[in-house]
């Protein structure tokens, strides 16, 4: 066992854990009043519903065993003959890296689950999380970063979790805003704007641990990985910002917050493979990207995302994903082949490309039928009386 890298994922884990009460305050504060309370519930119960479900099933079905590369088998159950002293090749114990990814089994849910709040129904949102992390959550974890996974084996480069946790959880963010529906009071002042800057600073700093922990040792990919979300970080907040001033002529708070929240998740998937410059290219896109979104097409939709959810988790995080393919460099990680911009060809873009779009079939078919079948023992929304027009009008 390397003490270094053990006590680094150690507190890269605690970093990451961080984030869920950053990510209540953030949401919290960008509902309203009434709904306050109810969003930091939502999201801080996920602190005892994962873990339990992950040391339950959840990391047997992600690593132990193999079927058709999708998911893996029961032998783990509750843990049973997980070696937890033993060492993985970064010198950490398996229990340490368990902890690690239990904290993104926490972290993933809690996304999603503020896009409804307000206007879904409590009781419908902990059963549909506890079927969604065994049916969706496990099995991509497994495709993705098991070693026989399918996406793994169909080159699917994710450093940090792009594929994983921002693009599953947002896609599932767009489905269930659009079969809950709408609010009464959509236009409903945020709750508290200091609530968004304190979530917004948690998650930052918790994100050091999100995307350097990635790199299972202290080593120079972690390095790089604070290096490019500090910089994709702050680039697309001063373009967001920027973007504001043009369109509205001012900026605001939680327009500045949004800003740097993109950014971090643009850069997640590709935050150890990517060059500097390559980071603002990154960041800036993506809050191009995400802005627009909710500017210019949410308005349009048949769709209440209440906190944004999917324009600035979902759309960066395919950005993101995709960006890999066109800016990893080799020269900086010897694990990824060279992008799009660096002489790579067309080979790692194309891959990325195709496992985004694999991942978001995958994500949206197992939700609608997941939907589907719990509405027919449960209520979605908290109004009734539209559940039916719902359901054929948004699915």
């Amino acid at each position: 066992m390397l003490q270094v890298n053990t006590l680094f994922i150690m507190i890269a884990s605690i970093l990451v854990l961080l984030m869920t009460p950053g990510l209540a305050f953030f949401y919290g504060g960008l509902v309203n009043r009434r709904h306050a309370n109810n969003m930091l519930l939502t999201v801080f119960m996920m602190c005892g519903l994962a873990v339990i479900f992950w040391i339950v099933v959840g990391y047997s079905l992600s690593f132990s065993g193999n079927h058709w590369g999708i998911v893996g088998n029961l032998r783990n159950f509750l843990m049973i003959n997980v070696p937890i002293d033993a060492v993985t090749k970064t010198g950490i114990p398996v229990g340490d890296y368990t902890m690690f990814m239990m904290m993104f089994a926490i972290i993933t849910p809690a996304i999603f689950c503020g896009s409804v709040v307000g206007h879904g129904r409590f009781n419908f949102l902990v059963i549909f999380t506890i079927c969604w992390s065994i049916l969706v959550y496990y099995p991509l974890v497994h495709m993705v970063w098991a070693p026989q996974g399918l996406l793994a084996k169909l080159g699917a480069v994710d450093f940090a979790g792009g594929l994983v946790v921002h693009v599953n959880s947002e896609i599932t963010a767009l489905i269930l805003s659009a079969w809950v529906g709408r609010r009464k009071e959509i236009n409903a002042h945020h709750n508290n704007l200091s609530w968004v800057l304190i979530g917004t600073a948690l998650l930052w700093i918790g994100w050091y641990g999100f995307n350097a922990g990635s790199a299972l040792a202290v080593n120079d990919t972690a390095i790089q990985a604070m290096l490019t979300t500090t910089i994709s970080c702050s680039t697309a907040m001063v373009t967001w910002m920027m973007l504001d001033r043009h369109h509205f002529n001012h900026v605001t708070l939680a327009s500045a917050c949004n800003g740097a929240i993109t950014g971090l998740v643009a850069i997640t998937p590709s935050a150890g493979y990517v060059t500097l410059g390559g980071s603002i290219i990154i960041g800036m896109i993506g809050a191009i990207i995400s802005q627009s979104f909710i500017v210019n097409i949410k308005p349009h939709l048949p769709i209440d995302d209440v906190v944004d959810a999917f324009g600035c988790h979902g759309l960066s995080g395919i950005w993101g994903g995709i960006a890999t393919g066109i800016f990893a460099s080799h020269q900086i990680s010897k694990q990824v082949p060279n992008g799009l911009l660096f002489g790579g060809g067309f080979h790692l873009f194309i891959s990325q490309i195709f496992v985004t779009l694999l991942t978001i079939i995958f994500v949206a078919v197992m939700d609608i039928v997941l939907i589907k079948i719990l509405t027919i023992v449960l209520p979605v929304s908290v109004d009734n009386k539209r559940l039916v027009a719902v359901r054929s009008k948004n699915i």
